[in-house]
């Protein structure tokens, strides 16, 4: 082991850590809002397939939310044993967003989630929706603190360095420092496209087993429409953020872009193996222009290169790689979610193929969201904190050996917990709900209700 980087090995574990578990809160986000969304359909209407589909999809709340909580318990312990600096530096920052993230979020959610479950026929039907909405603007809530702090790591402000460590100026900027509402923003949509291929991608299996109930069919076109609609805002929140990311982080856009000569009217660059020795691109396949447009919005405007800063810039190749991956199933999300709604809104139904397709888009939204994190974080290195601590200054002295074995405990411990979950989330599509209520039994109302 000794010939092991220990300062790489703990940034792959703490990957592997963030992401595991990255996958859940971004579905429990938008989850909520989708089951609140449900049970005022319900309220409003009185239709029992809106319960239907409440009941079904708040299990699957239940059970990502449970997945949420024990896998961000292991970063916390990661702070102390892996990156002591970082506290050390800029715990007076970090420590209080965390803490108001557990005492104005998590609490709420865990305990208004025991009413959602077990409470409805105990609180009345008002009283378990305003839980429903409790839930919801918890998690989001949650979200709002944690990207708060996220997005200050990458565009610090409103505090000043005294002795070496991080004092707030002015929480006000902390919390809504330059990157902020871009990130906030682009996380959000992101949950709600994720959100909205698991229910399209589900409610396509359930339909392909048979199960062709109204409730089935209410989440299939709730989630083909979310999905068809969020989409067009995420590419545009995107370009909004690149030219945010281009003002305080050029050597990330340098590197999303591939783009290792400073230059005027810089090509965008389709495809290509980026060459760090060679600093170039092999095989790429590049639009003149075009990369200055979208980023300067001028043809002729200047991006900076590689070239421009030195030793302190991320490794090239894995943001290159991931920002397209990102790309990619965004424009592949494009095009299901509105030849979807256009299938639909002109058939009323299903068809096989489509069917399938959906059940494979089920999880885009995580692939999509992976890449889009690592181009964030992958892309923010050498930097912890940007301009203030680098990743080499914060971690600690543990022997690489000891991270190493921990490493693959965490990662042979996360494959099996979301192999779990996948199966779990399936097995209970297959199961479905049992043939108690109308809209469960009788086919035909799935089109009479919707």
């Amino acid at each position: 082991m000794e010939h092991l980087d220990p300062l790489i090995l703990a940034r792959i574990q703490f990957a592997a850590n963030i992401t595991f578990h990255i996958l859940f809160p971004t579905i429990s986000i938008s989850m909520g809002w989708v089951l609140l969304f449900f049970k005022m359909r319900f309220a409003s209407t009185g239709r029992q397939h809106w319960m239907d589909a409440y009941q079904f999809w708040v299990k699957i709340f239940a059970l990502t939310f449970a997945l949420g909580v024990v896998s961000g318990i292991t970063m916390s312990f990661q702070f102390g044993t892996n990156w002591p600096g970082f506290m050390k530096t800029v715990g007076n920052v970090a420590g209080p967003l965390l803490a108001y993230e557990v005492l104005t979020a998590f609490f709420l959610e865990a305990t208004m989630l025991g009413i959602m479950l077990f409470g409805r026929a105990r609180v009345g039907e008002k009283m378990h929706t305003v839980a429903t909405f409790l839930v919801a603007a918890g998690t989001t809530a949650s979200a709002f603190w944690i990207i708060a702090l996220n997005s200050w790591m990458h565009t610090p402000a409103g505090f000043e360095m005294v002795d070496g460590q991080a004092v707030v100026t002015s929480w006000f900027e902390v919390i809504f420092n330059p990157s902020f509402p871009y990130r906030m923003t682009h996380m959000m949509l992101a949950s709600g496209l994720t959100v909205a291929f698991l229910l399209a991608g589900i409610s396509a299996y359930r339909w392909l087993k048979n199960d062709r109930g109204a409730d089935v069919w209410v989440a299939l076109k709730t989630g083909i429409t979310v999905a068809a609609v969020l989409i067009p805002a995420q590419i545009v929140v995107g370009d909004m953020h690149g030219v945010n990311t281009l003002h305080h982080q050029p050597a990330k856009i340098a590197a999303m872009e591939g783009i290792w000569k400073t230059e005027k009217g810089a090509s965008a660059v389709l495809i290509g193996m980026p060459d760090a020795a060679t600093q170039s691109n092999k095989y790429e396949i590049a639009i003149p222009k075009l990369a200055s447009f979208y980023l300067t919005h001028e043809w002729d405007g200047e991006v900076k290169g590689i070239d421009a800063f030195g030793d302190q810039h991320p490794p090239v190749a894995p943001v290159f790689y991931a920002f397209r991956i990102m790309v990619g199933v965004g424009m592949l999300m494009l095009l299901v979610s509105w030849f979807s709604a256009w299938h639909i809104r002109r058939t009323q139904t299903l068809d096989t193929r489509l069917a399938k397709l959906l059940v494979a888009m089920t999880f885009a939204g995580w692939v999509a969201l992976v890449a889009g994190w690592y181009v964030t974080e992958i892309g923010r290195q050498p930097w912890l904190v940007h301009g203030v601590l680098t990743a080499a200054q914060a971690a600690s002295n543990v022997p690489a050996s000891n991270i190493a074995f921990t490493l693959a405990m965490y990662v042979t411990l996360y494959l099996a917990l979301l192999s779990a979950y996948v199966s779990v989330v399936f097995y209970l599509a297959k199961k479905g709900l049992a043939p108690s209520t109308p809209s469960a039994q009788d086919p035909e109302l799935a089109v009479r209700h919707v």
